[in-house]
């Protein structure tokens, strides 16, 4: 919102969409008087209604209206944001009805990828990617058509516990988790970034972001989150997109792509980031990584499976029910209880989903009953 309000001869705001965070919603619809604003959670209407009375604004409420917006003939962009599984089904339909969609929720690739890419070819929909790594690929490959991609390398900052050792994770608390030395995000994927597993959701992003093979798709420690990531070329050339950490200036780029706009937001000085480092991840202590690459080379359900896994682990995580440490085992457990299935369809996802969940929630609360959280 404040990169649109930066350039308002450009953007119009035609929907705005939340799923529980009615007062943030309130204060945008006022600001920028959009012409639909949809409450995702059906008991909030009535507080939302009330409160825009005084507006042209039409107001809508629940998943279904979330889908039929974002299908809207009004809508040339959709800003996807929802974060999880949850955003998969109205991304779905920004797809089906041809939209350009600057995709901030990695979880639809993770766990729909291959449905999304056939959707894309028959629909002619753009999906532009406004995370930073994905972005700064997006970047590195404008005006190599066509040359031979060897690799592609994803960066990672290492989150708020890097130089910390296995036995220093177990006492973690979820306030520590939230403390991320470079981004500000919300709190799941802040946990996420803490274990790695977000950048495990990248690397199975990139793979249908750009259709790359798994052996392609690298990850390294750059803890001061400059280098966005790197792509390789078949000469042995390297291109690779820097700037500083702000999560507006991917947002621009995808939302005007392929062009530049000239905006006010910070830029890179090597000067002052004369220092950067590059390291191996350790597989070991995050282990949510290594769990990303395997459902990756398992491909079908897998990584339904542990993106549901993942987003109940972080959940229990967050309300002080399990150890950090225990996220990866969560996650893991659920991988080898949830049926697996090569093929895959939206129906399919759906149960998966479902079922990982259960799976999941039930082995918590094994650990819970058996004092294993302590």
């Amino acid at each position: 919102m404040d990169i649109i309000s930066k350039f308002p001869e450009q953007f119009v705001v035609e929907a705005l969409v939340a799923g529980n965070n009615v007062e943030a919603l309130i204060k945008q619809a006022r600001r920028f008087l959009p012409e639909i604003v949809v409450i995702g959670n059906k008991n909030l209407y009535n507080q939302l209604k009330t409160a825009l009375n005084d507006l042209h604004i039409k107001v809508y409420a629940g998943d279904d209206a979330i889908e039929q917006v974002v299908s809207s003939s009004s809508v040339d962009v959709v800003l996807a944001a929802i974060v999880g599984y949850s955003g998969l089904r109205s991304t779905v339909a920004a797809v089906k009805a041809g939209k350009k969609i600057a995709l901030a929720n990695k979880e639809t690739l993770v766990v729909a990828g291959e449905v999304i890419e056939k959707l894309v070819r028959q629909t002619g929909a753009k999906i532009i990617p406004v995370d930073s790594e994905h972005s700064a690929i997006l970047q590195c490959l404008v005006g190599e058509m066509g040359n031979q991609v060897e690799q592609v390398t994803l960066t990672a900052s290492g989150g708020p516990f890097l130089n910390c050792s296995l036995n220093e994770l177990q006492a973690i608390t979820p306030e520590q988790a939230l403390k991320h030395p470079n981004w500000s995000m919300g709190n799941k994927i802040t946990i996420d970034s803490a274990s790695l597993m977000n950048k495990g959701l990248e690397i199975i992003e990139a793979k249908w972001q750009f259709d790359l093979k798994p052996e392609q798709i690298k990850v390294i420690i750059h803890p001061q989150s400059i280098v966005h990531s790197l792509v390789h070329f078949a000469d042995g050339s390297v291109k690779a997109q820097l700037g500083a950490p702000d999560m507006r200036t991917p947002i621009l780029y995808a939302l005007t792509y392929p062009e530049r706009f000239t905006a006010d937001l910070p830029k890179l000085d090597l000067i002052k980031h004369n220092n950067l480092t590059f390291f191996e991840p350790d597989m070991i202590k995050f282990r949510s990584l290594s769990l990303a690459y395997t459902a990756l080379a398992e491909g079908g359900n897998m990584p339904c499976v542990l993106n549901a896994a993942n987003e109940i682990a972080v959940e229990a995580f967050l309300k002080g029910k399990i150890k950090f440490t225990q996220i990866p085992d969560i996650i893991e457990q659920t991988m080898q209880e949830t049926e697996f299935s090569t093929f895959i369809d939206l129906d399919l996802l759906e149960i998966t989903d479902k079922n990982a969940r259960t799976n999941a929630l039930n082995y918590i609360n094994k650990l819970i009953t058996n004092g294993r959280t302590d």
